[in-house]
Parts: structure tokens; C-alpha cells; sequence
């Protein structure tokens, strides 16, 4: 029942909104910026309401005579503010009001968004309780309806008890006391109300608090004619000696008054408790069981991996990691945030037809703010600015110990200041920096929250800058700062398919970081790594690797020597390490391949695996490059001090 509510409130949303588009563009789209016409408006209350304040006189005698004084004597100015100040107030109930049906009927109101529903459903209480609260300043006939069916309606309550209305049975038993209250409640309330709105948008990613000029003027102009047209007037004098038969009403802010004389009030507090009750338990009502699978986005051409919570857009995961991929909307409608997927499937969500072809579809094309990732994604969007939009984080680290595991290996363990908050996918890379600013690329070996230190395998290159002072003076307790996490090659773990790693030289090091991690998860799929060398002093891991395979049923490893020594007496592989692969598997549909190493290894392997029938979305890679100051050698020794491509 729940479902097809949202199914239809979601189809008549869009075809109003369809409609609106039409007539006055995607781009100013009131429809679209619901919750930013808010903030709007309540800065259009506050000023006004300031200005009304200054003129204002907090007594028995002079509240009405005040505001009859500011209304008539200022017609131009005081007048136009007090009808602007109400307008904006009844526009600020129905856009709220609008904001908040929307995101009920797109279901954006549970999970990790509860915070930002419930908070919406106390702002808007707050919004009526100091609209009703304003109505009682002017104390014309209005007024003296507003006071006393709010107080008998507080009344029925057991801690009052029918105290509050005697309070306003004579004119002489209201004071100047009166009004001074009122006053500071009328200032107190609307401060709540920006606090919590602050509260209630730093929650939201991205959020907009300004609509686009497009909207903001004309909106502004057309509550500037209707004040002037039909102006905010006073009812006449409060007489508490006598009942009002006529009003003019106001059902934007008092419906709930009118409705105490019709229901009573304790049927009333019990529609509007129940209501209030209900709103704010909606996130968990009915009970369900959501997916707590958090899934992981790798973002080009950022060239970066981020989270997205349980039915979080790929927008929302976006902006909330501080990269900027452009949108407008947020609702379907403008095309703004269009992206490509590269790797994974998406629920498109509900969006306007116009914006999404079928023919874009087929392509991979989604609409990041509707699209929420159903497995792990590799995503890639056009950047209106250059990309990378928060720049890594700089660490500061100590070299805890050196280990030479090869004549040109050196594994290198750092232990980071503030290691706790260091939070990297296993696959991805930090980027050390040299003292005149250049940097020098390794890949984590170590797997994701293990230990306080981490690990790197660096390979002397000859002539390389930063390998050769690794290798002849650096020591123990050096201090070595870096950046990162860095880098978009990380281990999909919400596929089930058979995991072949590739590796060539030291690009085992992600490698290492992947399968230790894969064994932490309890990942059980089954995973066989192929590690190219020359030759076998190269393989500086081998028992390692060894190791892994008799401790984990669904681990083997498969070593190849492109160049074995004499003095080796290899018996095992030989040849180049993705030769190997083809030779073991006549298809290589319904696996994944993860291949790191030089750009020539990669570059080799990619298409003698797509002719194995391996589908190009289940390819990964981590291609290394040297330096561009050095000059290039042989494919093998490409493959450790790098400059990421």
C-alpha cells in the first residue's frame, strides 16, 4: 500500500513538474528547489519582521494602535513590509509543506536521511508555532481569536488545567507584561528555527540555500505586487468583551484553531499528537529490513573511490566526499548531472523521460542525483572544472624499519601520525612528496586497518632520484611525508565471480594488499594470483604467496619467470605472466581479472584477454609508469617508481 502511495504521488510530482519545465525551464523550476524557496522566504520574514519590530510598541494600548500607525502612515513602506512579512510567511508553510510530501512519496526519508526528516518535521512545528504567535502581536479581532482558542486548546492539557484563559476574559485583566512575552517568544522562535535549519542542511550534501536568481526575483516581485494589491490589513481592535463573528483567515498557520471549535480539543490534540507521533517515527515505520551493504564508487576522472551508504544516489556520495560533478536540480529533471557507468548497475530511479533517451540508457548513461548504485560502480563524468575537487590529505610519517628483500627491492614500513583516521581500499596508492614539491607514487601493501604502520615495496631504479636515496641514505626515524589515499583500483567485493590477479614485478604490492584483505573479509571466491618475475631472486615473496595458498582453500598461486637463471633450477612457469594465463584458462567469461604492473604487461595482456571472451567491465588495472625524467627501459623494470597515468 506504502509502495503505491510513493508510485503515485511520484508520478504526479513528475508530471507537474513536466508541466512546469514547459512552461518556465528546467533551470527555474520552482518545483526543484522547494527547500531553497524556503530559506529564501524565512530571510524575507526575518528581514521584514525586523523592520516591523523597530515600530512595533509591546503594550495593552499601543500594540494595534503601533501596527495601524506602521501600516497606514507608512503605506509605501511599512505597509508593503507587514503584507510582504505575511506572504512570505504563507509562502515559506506551502513550500516547506511541498518539500517535505516530496520527499516522503520518493522515499528520502529513511536509513541514513532520518535525521534530516525528523528534523524537517520539528522545523516545520516551529514555523507554525511562531506564525500563530505572530498573529497574537497586532491584538486586532484576528488576534483576540488567536489567543484565546490557542489558550483553550492549552488549557485541556492536565498542566495547565484552565488556567491560561481566564487570563483573557476582561480587557482589563491583559497587561503590558502580555506583550513583552510575546514579543520574545516571537524573536526566540524563528532564532530556533534558523539554528536547526543550519543543523538540518550541513546534513545534506551539496544543499542549496539560495534559489537561482531565475526564481528568487520574480518570486520577490510577485509578493511585492500582491502586497500592494491586496494588503495585510487589521481586523478592527481586540475587544475581549465580545466574540468575533467574521474573520479574515489565515488557513496557512491557523487551520488547527479553526478545527478546536469543530472537533473539540482533545480529539484535536490527539489528530495533531498522533500526526506529529507518525511523522517523526516515518523513517522506521513500517519496520523494514534495509541493506547495510555499503557500496564503493570509483570516480573518474578524479581518479578516486568513495562510499555510498545504503540507498544514497551516486550524487549524494559525490558531494559528500567534496567532489564536485555538476548538477542543478537534484530531482531528475535538468540532465545536469548526467554520468557514464562504466562498471556496475544502478537503480535509475524516478526522472523525467526528456532528460535520460533510451538510446543514453543503453550507453551506460544514468543521472547521478536519481541513480542509486546496486553494486560497486566505476563511474566517469564530465568535469566543469578541473577535477579533484578536495585535495588529498597530507600525512606525516616515521620509517619504522627498512627490510632489502631483493638486490633491487626495499620494503619500507611507515608509521603514520594519527594511523587511526588513515582510511584507504585496498588497490589504492599514496604519493610521497620530495622536498622541492615533486612526487613519487607507491601502492599500499599493507591491507586496510591492519596494524599502525604500512608497508611499501619499492624497487631501486637506476638513476631514479627517490629509489637511489632509499637505497644509500635513508634510515630508520626519517620523517617521510605523503598524500592520499589516491587512486581507483580497489577490490569489487559484491561479485561472486572466480578473481584472477595479475602481477608483474612489484605491482604484487597492491596485489598483497587486496588478497590480505580478501582473507580478513572472509571473502570465500575463489582467487588465484599469477606473479611475474625475470627471475626468482625477483620473486622476494614467493613463500609468502606459498603460505596463502596452503593456508586458504580457494587461494593458488602460480609463479612465472620470464628470464629464470641456470642457478635458479626453475622447473615451474616460464615465459611472459599473462601467456601463462591464456594457457590455463581456454575462457576467461565469468571472471574478473585484476592486472598490475608495467604499461607494456597491461597493455599486452588487455586484449589477448577480451579475445578469451572476458568481459572489458570485469578487466581492472594499475599500470605503472617511470618518472618522466628518466628514460625508458625495459617493460620489467617499468614497473615501481612511477608517475600514475
Amino acid at each position: 500500500m506504502l509502495r503505491l502511495f510513493h508510485r503515485t504521488g511520484q508520478a504526479v510530482f513528475l508530471a507537474v513538474e513536466k508541466l512546469f519545465n514547459r512552461a518556465f525551464g528546467e533551470e527555474s523550476n520552482p518545483f526543484y528547489y522547494l527547500g531553497a524557496i524556503s530559506y529564501y522566504l524565512l530571510w524575507i520574514v526575518v528581514a521584514s519582521g525586523l523592520y516591523l519590530y523597530a515600530f512595533f510598541s509591546t503594550g495593552v494600548s499601543e500594540a494595534h494602535q503601533s501596527v495601524e500607525s506602521l501600516t497606514h502612515g507608512q503605506r509605501w513602506v511599512g505597509g508593503i513590509l507587514r503584507s510582504l512579512h505575511r506572504y512570505a510567511s504563507d509562502g515559506m508553510v506551502l513550500t516547506m509543506l511541498l518539500h517535505v510530501f516530496r520527499h516522503f512519496v520518493f522515499d528520502h526519508y529513511r536509513a541514513f536521511r532520518w535525521f534530516s526528516w525528523v528534523s524537517g518535521v520539528v522545523l516545520l512545528w516551529l514555523v507554525y508555532a511562531s506564525g500563530i504567535n505572530g498573529y497574537m502581536l497586532p491584538w486586532d479581532r484576528l488576534a483576540q481569536f488567536t489567543v484565546v482558542a490557542t489558550t483553550e486548546w492549552l488549557d485541556w492539557l492536565p498542566i495547565f488545567n484552565g488556567t491560561l484563559v481566564r487570563n483573557f476574559i476582561t480587557n482589563e485583566a491583559v497587561n503590558d507584561r502580555f506583550f513583552s512575552l510575546l514579543s520574545f517568544i516571537h524573536i526566540g522562535f524563528p532564532l530556533a528555527v534558523l539554528a536547526l535549519l543550519w543543523v538540518h542542511t550541513q546534513r545534506v550534501p551539496g544543499a542549496r540555500t539560495n534559489p537561482p536568481r531565475a526564481i528568487a526575483i520574480p518570486m520577490t516581485l510577485a509578493l511585492v505586487v500582491l502586497s500592494i494589491v491586496k494588503p495585510a490589513l487589521s481586523q478592527g481592535p481586540a475587544d475581549l468583551a465580545s466574540v468575533p463573528n467574521a474573520l479574515e483567515f489565515d488557513w496557512f498557520y491557523l487551520p488547527t484553531l479553526a478545527l478546536l471549535y469543530e472537533w473539540g480539543p482533545a480529539t484535536l490534540w490527539g489528530v495533531v499528537g498522533g500526526l506529529t507521533v507518525v511523522g517523526v517515527a516515518l523513517p522506521w515505520l513500517p519496520p523494514k529490513k534495509l541493506s547495510k551493504v555499503v557500496r564503493h564508487l570509483a570516480i573518474r576522472p578524479d581518479n578516486r573511490i568513495v562510499p555510498a551508504r545504503p540507498g544514497e544516489t551516486i550524487l549524494e556520495a559525490a558531494l559528500r566526499e567534496e567532489i564536485r560533478m555538476p548538477f542543478d536540480c537534484r530531482n531528475g529533471g535538468c540532465g545536469q548531472c548526467k554520468c557514464t557507468v562504466l562498471y556496475g548497475e544502478v537503480d535509475l530511479g524516478p526522472y523525467q523521460a526528456s532528460v535520460l533517451s533510451d538510446e543514453e540508457r543503453r550507453a551506460g548513461k544514468v543521472l547521478a542525483c536519481t541513480a542509486v548504485p546496486i553494486t560497486d560502480l566505476e563511474v566517469e563524468y564530465v568535469p566543469v572544472e578541473l577535477p579533484g575537487g578536495r585535495p588529498a590529505r597530507l600525512w606525516r610519517s616515521r620509517v619504522a624499519s627498512m627490510r632489502r628483500v631483493a638486490d633491487d627491492v626495499m620494503i619500507v614500513l611507515l608509521e603514520v601520525e594519527d594511523r587511526g583516521s588513515l582510511s584507504f581500499y585496498a588497490g589504492q596508492y599514496i604519493n610521497i612528496l620530495l622536498p622541492d614539491g615533486e612526487k613519487r607514487s607507491f601502492s599500499f601493501a599493507t591491507a586496510p586497518g591492519v596494524g599502525k604502520e604500512i608497508e611499501l615495496q619499492i624497487r631501486r631504479i637506476p638513476g631514479g632520484r627517490y629509489t637511489t636515496h632509499v637505497f644509500e641514505t635513508m634510515k630508520v626515524g626519517d620523517i617521510v611525508e605523503f598524500e592520499g589515499p589516491m587512486g581507483s583500483f580497489f577490490l569489487r567485493e559484491d561479485s561472486s565471480k572466480p578473481i584472477i590477479f595479475v602481477a608483474g614485478a612489484t605491482g604484487f604490492a597492491p596485489v598483497k594488499s587486496m588478497v590480505e584483505h580478501a582473507f580478513a573479509t572472509g571473502l570465500k571466491r575463489p582467487m588465484v594470483l599469477y606473479w611475474g618475475t625475470r627471475k626468482l631472486a625477483d620473486m622476494y615473496a614467493r613463500d609468502l604467496c606459498e603460505r596463502w595458498a596452503r593456508e586458504h582453500a580457494n587461494f593458488t598461486f602460480v609463479p612465472v619467470l620470464s628470464e629464470p637463471k641456470p642457478a635458479d633450477g626453475w622447473t615451474g612457469r616460464t615465459g611472459l605472466v599473462h601467456e601463462a594465463i591464456l594457457a590455463d584458462f581456454p575462457t576467461l567469461s565469468g571472471h574478473q581479472v585484476y592486472a598490475c604492473g608495467s604499461v607494456a604487461m597491461v597493455e599486452a595482456a588487455h586484449p589477448a584477454f577480451r579475445a578469451r571472451g572476458m568481459d572489458p567491465n570485469d578487466c581492472f588495472s594499475d599500470a605503472f609508469r617511470l618518472s618522466p625524467q628518466l628514460a625508458r627501459l625495459s617493460p620489467a623494470d617499468e614497473a615501481v617508481e612511477i608517475a600514475r597515468s
